[in-house]
């Protein structure tokens, strides 16, 4: 009679058949037959060991080893006992961990207290333990990168799936994989302060004594020192106040004058229509006669023998209606790798949309609030001065007297005024038929740019002067302004000139000053 064969011995030899088949087999023929995420299984047992001799190491690795740098899942929990002592301040060695992990539910899970004396017995010391937690940080960031482009390739193949939306989402994935793990670290100050000198004598031999992006109004760089970078710069006024003619002053004045890349995302005007007032504002013809083309040929000619250097400057619009903050995003981080863009300029805040579907979501607050706080995170990303156009309310209507705005009038959010590290207003009396200013003085002409929040330096008021035939926004003294970027650049020198135009009595006084100057030469001989 033959005897069944028993199924428990048949799975066994089996098992031994299959286990002499791969031990046949090289390294290289095994990685053939499949593929293992990045791991490092040894030192990850290494560096848990050194955690538990020596208390002072996970001091080392803390700051950047989180649970989930650990491929395998008892790595992680016991870790998570090691970091949870460490944040009690309680001691730090194999009893502690074992009792922790008891205390979490998860000593069984990890294989019990036969398993973590095994990982002791690893290592001998913990001199390594930093290069070690490094290799396994550097495994879990490619899992990471792997599974986060498996996603993207799965999305990509769903029909249903929004291109631009994906675009931003793959861009938005690398960059949160590299901002939550790599770290930066704690610098000493005598490498800070070398870093600063050099900064400072950037500033010092740079054109016009500015350190940021010169917006072409003495005062008010003399202010701000220029646009910063990693700035949100909010500029907000009443319609019809000229808020696309100050920006647009702004983007030539750094584009034309300082050559500085300039991007302009217009969702309100056509490019077309941001050109003819930028053509109206640099040859200072009616801007009403290039719209209805009665140029006198005194006027063509001035017209086109001006226009070159507004041709070469490095000006790029985009006037995408109703554009997304994903889509600015995307489009923006393109031209500062393609062009290295030094400013960025948006008309106007309340016209972009928090979707990729142009619509919009249901709470008009939270969706401003979403877009300021993704421009201010853009500035920092691209570490340029972001320029955002934004309405006002109604409410500087209802006021009387002077109706100055304030910081309370911003349109549907706070979180503008939250995130901005600049707000500026403008103001122009005449606007309101207010004739003459508190001090009398004619309002004709006269605008006031209002540094109302400025979180690096002073407030203050900036007159300029507004050529409502030009809609051209430029400095009381335009004539002088090149004297008084001079004297701006040479404020640290003891005999800085200031020059005085237009006057007998002040060329006397300048002449009188050089006297006075060679005297002094003379008797201090060095």
């Amino acid at each position: 009679m033959k005897l069944m064969a028993d199924p428990i011995d048949t799975a066994r030899k089996k098992l031994e058949q299959n286990k002499r088949k791969l031990s046949g087999l090289s390294d290289t023929n095994v990685l053939e037959i499949g593929k293992l995420p990045p791991q490092a299984r040894e030192l990850e047992e290494a560096v848990l060991g050194a955690l538990m001799i020596e208390e002072s190491a996970i001091d080392e690795v803390a700051t950047f080893l989180k649970d989930e740098s650990f491929y395998i899942d008892a790595h992680q929990f016991i870790y998570r006992a090691i970091r949870q002592l460490h944040m009690a301040e309680a001691p730090i060695d194999m009893l502690t961990v074992v009792e922790k992990l008891k205390q979490n539910g998860d000593l069984e899970r990890v294989g019990g207290p036969y398993y973590i004396a095994q990982l002791t017995n690893k290592v001998a010391s913990a001199a390594n333990v930093e290069y070690h937690a490094r290799i396994i940080s550097q495994k879990h960031i490619q899992r990471m990168l792997i599974s986060s482009s498996t996603e993207i390739i799965k999305d990509a193949y769903e029909d249903t799936t929004d291109v631009f939306e994906l675009l931003d989402k793959a861009e938005s994935s690398v960059m949160n994989i590299s901002e939550n793990n790599v770290k930066k670290t704690t610098e000493d100050i005598a490498s800070i302060i070398r870093k600063e000198l050099k900064e400072i004598d950037i500033r010092i031999h740079s054109d016009q004594g500015l350190n940021g992006v010169p917006s072409g109004f003495f005062e008010l760089d003399q202010t701000t020192g220029g646009w910063q970078k990693s700035d949100l710069i909010i500029v907000a006024a009443r319609p019809g106040m000229g808020k696309t003619a100050f920006t647009l002053a702004l983007a030539r004045n750094a584009a034309v004058d300082a050559k500085k890349p300039v991007a302009i995302f217009s969702l309100e005007m056509s490019s077309g229509q941001l050109v003819q007032r930028m053509i109206s504002m640099e040859t200072e013809i009616d801007a009403e006669k290039i719209r209805r083309g009665t140029l006198q040929d005194y006027e063509y000619q001035q017209l086109t023998s001006k226009l070159d250097h507004l041709k070469d400057a490095p000006l790029f619009i985009d006037d995408t209606p109703g554009i997304s903050i994903f889509e600015l995003r995307s489009k923006c981080r393109k031209l500062k790798q393609k062009f290295d863009i030094q400013m960025i300029i948006i008309d106007y805040l309340q016209l972009m949309t928090g979707t990729n579907d142009g619509k919009g979501s249901g709470n008009r607050e939270q969706e401003i609030s979403l877009i300021s706080r993704s421009l201010k995170g853009l500035a920092k990303e691209l570490s340029v001065p972001i320029i955002a156009l934004s309405q006002l309310s109604r409410a500087t209507e209802t006021r009387g007297g002077v109706k100055k705005p304030m910081l309370s009038d911003l349109r549907e959010s706070g979180a503008i005024e939250q995130d901005a590290d600049i707000v500026v207003f403008l103001y122009r009396p005449e606007y309101y038929g207010l004739l003459v200013d508190e001090e009398n003085r004619p309002t004709q002409g006269l605008a006031e740019i209002i540094l109302a929040k400025h979180r690096n330096g002073a407030l203050k008021t900036v007159e300029a002067r507004f050529i409502a035939k030009y809609a051209k926004f430029a400095d009381v003294d335009e004539l002088g302004k090149s004297d008084n970027y001079d004297a701006l650049n040479n404020q640290s020198n003891n005999k800085a000139i200031y020059k005085m135009a237009g006057s007998k009595i002040n060329d006397d006084m300048e002449v009188e000053r050089k006297h006075n100057e060679e005297d002094f030469d003379k008797e201090i001989p060095f």
